[in-house]
């Protein structure tokens, strides 16, 4: 199957085309990455390419509890024992670099930090605080001029502490209601400047994070994850959606980058992202392209002989098979998740699903 073939990504061999996708954990206390992390991602090192969980830049990115950083030397330790331990059990690692925006609470934040946003407008709904529980999201402080140069300049630290901290590469997220998502949507950037209105100026500040890292760490390192009729966090299906993405993926293939992450979430309930969108968006761009939102083995093996796409990210299918590979070569019977155990704090439901046999 192709799915089970070697592929190059840029200077990174991937022994398959199995991507395991990004996903939030909530396991680094007090935002530092530890053993038990370690654990988990070694144990799922039978995967093409590991993309870690979202990870704030600065202690403005940090959004939910629990979650790690990469903007200090405690950060970068504990991602080393992250890194040594994929790379131990022969796999390869990109950190997903997240600046979660106004989707955040101060509750989950450290005493220094602020909410920011393109604009100042609340998100719907609540968040969790291990301090007290769901609570309203706080309307963001619209960000100045020189607070977007900074959060730029954040992506650029994170990635090159990331270099430090041993990864393969960086995935910028770009999706998902997040800052740079926050910026590229108008249901949540009002702004009057050179940020806001115009395709070209929403665009500008993903753009500006996209060309700093590349030019910080090398454009065969750095890949970004869109999500192109997303619905998550307030986020719009706009008029001119298509043209906005096509104008990104032209402009990140002008930098070079190495992949574009292209997540569909209608499994979740978002709405589908057609095929002709896809197709539009991979016209524009000549790097690896890969495939996101609820791939089963077939379907996944399918896009992949359509030429659909070069790499297949599986999510919820990882968090209860750490030797998901192994699984689908022997046709194996997944496990299946406990969602209760999704964002708790130990190793209940993160290192202790049964494992049928050594991922290859």
């Amino acid at each position: 199957m192709k799915l089970f073939d070697s592929f190059t990504l840029r200077d990174v061999s991937l022994k398959n085309r199995v991507v395991m996708s990004p996903m939030t954990r909530c396991r680094a206390i007090d935002h530092i990455p530890n053993s038990l992390m370690a654990k988990y991602y070694a144990q799922r090192a039978g995967a093409g390419l590991i993309i870690t969980e979202g990870t704030a830049p600065s202690p403005n990115g940090i959004g939910y509890a629990r979650i790690p950083g990469m903007y200090n030397r405690d950060h970068v330790a504990g991602w080393l024992k992250v890194t040594e331990a994929v790379h131990d059990n022969g796999g390869k690692i990109f950190l997903q670099i997240m600046h979660t925006g106004r989707v955040s609470h101060p509750l989950n934040m450290p005493d220094d930090a602020t909410i920011m946003a393109p604009s100042a407008i609340q998100l719907s709904g609540k968040m969790y605080t291990d301090q007290e529980g769901e609570q309203p999201y706080p309307t963001p402080k619209e960000m100045t001029r020189e607070e977007v140069i900074a959060a730029e300049d954040s992506f650029v630290t994170a990635a090159r502490y990331a270099m430090e901290a041993g990864f393969d590469g960086v995935e910028l997220h770009g999706a998902n209601g997040y800052l740079i998502d926050q910026f590229n949507n108008p249901a949540s950037n009002k702004r009057e400047d050179e940020y806001g209105g115009s395709i070209e100026n929403r665009s500008r500040f993903a753009l500006a994070v996209a060309a700093k890292v590349v030019h910080a760490i090398g454009a065969e390192k750095v890949g970004i994850r869109l999500s192109p009729n997303g619905a998550m966090n307030d986020m719009d299906v706009f008029d001119d959606t298509k043209e906005q993405f096509t104008y990104l993926a032209k402009k990140f293939n002008e930098l070079n980058m190495a992949y574009i992450h292209l997540v569909d979430h209608e499994a979740m309930g978002a709405p589908a992202v057609p095929y002709e969108l896809k197709k539009a968006i991979w016209d524009e761009f000549d790097g690896t392209r890969i495939l996101s939102g609820g791939y089963n083995k077939e379907q996944a093996e399918q896009d992949l002989q359509d030429d659909k796409g070069d790499l297949v990210a599986f999510g919820r299918p990882y968090i209860a098979n750490p030797d998901l590979v192994y699984r689908m070569q022997n046709d194996l019977e997944l496990n299946e998740p406990d969602q209760d155990t999704f964002y708790s704090a130990g190793a209940e439901g993160y290192t202790d699903y049964e494992m049928a046999g050594v991922p290859s």
